[in-house]
């Protein structure tokens, strides 16, 4: 068994915990696809949140969404 070299979170460790059993696989994407739910909407209301503090338009958006902002290659 691998050795681990760096601490676990504590989800990762609640996580160990609730599933140290097999489950089907269709159990598993669906719980998948619930974390990345709670994730996506975490997320988008701490968006929300930033939207309204900075008092952005749909201008502004259009203009993040425009803007170059990658640094240049160079060789």
């Amino acid at each position: 068994m691998a050795q681990i070299n760096y601490p676990l979170s504590n989800m990762q460790l609640e996580l160990l915990k609730m599933f140290s059993r097999d489950i089907e696989e269709n159990d598993l994407v669906e719980i998948k696809r619930l974390i990345v739910k709670f994730f996506a909407e975490k997320l988008s209301k701490e968006a929300a949140k930033v939207w309204e503090e900075k008092n952005w338009t749909d201008e502004d958006m259009d203009r993040l969404l425009n803007t170059h902002m990658r640094t240049p290659y160079t060789k």
